[in-house]
């Protein structure tokens, strides 16, 4: 609560804070103790704070009506320049190779009498071939673990941590979930990753959190990051409504065009009307990701369209949908129906953010 983090300080304050006195009972462990316990009995935080969560239920201090989810960057101890990704081991081994060249080249070139003259030079120049040489090999050999591992990224410091954008710049850190009770703001589930982005993260820490609250079924609700349509379906499925604001990007959105949201899709007829109210039928389809894709064109309507250059650049426009696209129809229609929920979510959650960060 007093923001004591440190073993040292909390050793500290064994002798002088009256209320760490009364708590421990006059009992003054030093340092190490109090970092010896926090290392082995890490596995028990969660039940301890599952148990606490529980007893908030018990209170009846959960409304059990709306989670809000969300991430936050926590830094870890690992430094920026002690974590390597596939493209930097590679880069390095590329720029090691020309320097080693380079060297070599310089060092061939130079004859017996210049060696006389400035022997320093040469001495100073095979040390640089060794040091570069020593490094490419140890940067060849984290390039195999990740090869072996399937990672993108190694951590020499701290192994778990993982580079991850936060806000506008990019540090060692992991990813923290957090699953948040509207009613009175509190925890319910939250889990620590080293996932870099959140896509894909809703469901995994959605339903702990709904299993713990005791209900059938809970509204969901997270920001544009969380957005992803095999997620939001298995939310779906797993008892919960959620409610994830689609995010506008691809080709169109960047090039200013019509987007796809604006083109509505009549189910009964398996067929889109575009903007300029003409009817897009099925032309082909394809698998993506697994799930059957369809994409849905009028070339006839495209040559005659007066509003071609705000649909496409190229002579027709095509539309695609997934096998499952449903799913976020209806989340559409939900979002719709309650826009208040998303600022919901930002009034929720961001709150134990930050109070935990200060």
């Amino acid at each position: 609560m007093n923001r004591v983090r440190s073993s040292r300080r909390l050793e500290a304050e064994t002798d002088r804070n009256l209320e760490v006195i009364w708590l421990l009972r006059h009992l003054k462990p030093d340092f190490k103790t109090i970092a010896d316990f926090r290392c082995l009995n890490h596995k028990a935080f969660r039940p301890v704070f599952r148990q606490f969560v529980l007893l908030c239920r018990q209170m009846d201090l959960f409304g059990r009506e709306l989670l809000a989810v969300d991430g936050t960057r926590i830094k870890a101890v690992n430094n920026k320049d002690r974590n390597f990704t596939r493209a930097s081991l590679t880069k390095f081994i590329e720029l090691a190779d020309a320097k080693l060249d380079d060297y070599l080249q310089r060092l061939d070139q130079g004859d017996e009498a210049e060696a006389k003259a400035a022997g320093s030079r040469v001495k100073n120049l095979a040390e640089k071939i060794a040091a570069i040489r020593a490094r490419r090999t140890r940067c060849k050999e984290m390039l195999a673990l990740l090869d072996k591992t399937g990672e993108d990224q190694i951590s020499l410091t701290d192994p778990d941590s993982r580079a991850m954008a936060a806000h506008t710049h990019v540090a060692v850190g992991y990813n923290v979930q957090a699953a948040v009770d509207v009613k009175h703001k509190l925890i319910v589930e939250q889990q620590v990753t080293n996932q870099v982005v959140d896509m894909g993260m809703l469901t995994q820490t959605a339903e702990p959190a709904k299993q713990v609250l005791g209900v059938e079924t809970i509204d969901v609700v997270a920001d544009k990051g969380y957005f992803k349509i095999e997620d939001i379906e298995a939310c779906e499925k797993a008892g919960m409504v959620p409610y994830v604001p689609r995010p506008q990007r691809g080709s169109s959105v960047k090039a200013g065009l019509f987007r796809k949201d604006e083109f509505s899709y009549d189910l009964q007829s398996d067929r889109y009307t575009c903007p300029g109210a003409q009817r897009l039928h099925p032309y082909s389809s394809s698998l993506l990701r697994g799930l059957a894709k369809t994409n849905y064109v009028n070339k006839l309507a495209c040559d005659d369209c007066k509003i071609r250059h705000r649909c496409t650049n190229g002579n027709f426009r095509t539309v695609s949908r997934l096998e499952n696209e449903a799913v976020l129809e209806r989340m559409q229609a939900r979002l719709a129906c309650r826009p208040g929920v998303p600022d919901r979510r930002r009034e929720t959650v961001e709150h134990p953010f930050g109070t935990i960060k200060q």
